[in-house]
């Protein structure tokens, strides 16, 4: 089954107070690692996180890393998590209990709604690939799928969340392009 996957693009409108973006992308790389990136800045002196409402799907984790070569391009990352559903790795819809994902300069976090249990961390550094798309079950509803390594770089997961439209997984992926552009600026100075 293959998807048609969304470009993200990006708009002269700001996210919020903190983050502004440009109409142009690049490809941008940190620790050997490249992502693809909305030229973007965000507040350096703010702790202050971007939250949203989402729902976890599920993880495929510790792949061998010579696996994760292979989920270099978009279309090869979503057809990986398809076939994982279809295998049952992955289930097709989440769980009702929305989760808080917050992403701020440091990375990705996803805990309860009281925000008292922390499910997940990301670190930043570690975030090889970020995708959204739609789910193609029809109701609207859009994926967005993590590609982390490990430290040593030896094992790959793939974090998959649901988000409640495109422009909400559009949302998340810019603040993450803005998180990665701030954090490539400050090595860069």
């Amino acid at each position: 089954m293959f998807r048609k996957v969304k470009k993200r693009h990006s708009s002269s409108s700001s996210q919020s107070s903190e983050i502004s973006t440009k109409s142009k992308s690049v490809d941008s790389s940190l620790g050997g690692l490249s992502r693809s990136s909305t030229v973007a800045s965000l507040d350096t002196d703010s702790t202050k996180s971007s939250e949203f409402r989402v729902k976890y799907v599920g993880a495929v984790e510790k792949l061998q890393f010579d696996m994760s070569k292979t989920l270099q391009e978009p279309l090869d990352l979503i057809n990986y998590i398809d076939a994982a559903q279809q295998d049952g790795k992955l289930p097709f819809v989440p769980g009702d209990e929305e989760r808080i994902l917050g992403v701020s300069k440091y990375g990705v976090k996803v805990a309860s709604l009281d925000q008292c249990d922390v499910l997940h961390r990301h670190p930043l550094y570690l975030i090889v690939r970020m995708l959204c798309y739609d789910d193609g079950l029809g109701a609207g509803k859009n994926l967005l799928a993590l590609k982390t390594t490990d430290a040593e770089q030896e094992e790959c997961s793939i974090w998959v969340y649901q988000c409640s439209s495109s422009e909400q997984a559009q949302s998340i992926c810019k603040v993450l392009s803005a998180s990665f552009d701030c954090a490539l600026m400050s090595v860069k100075s």
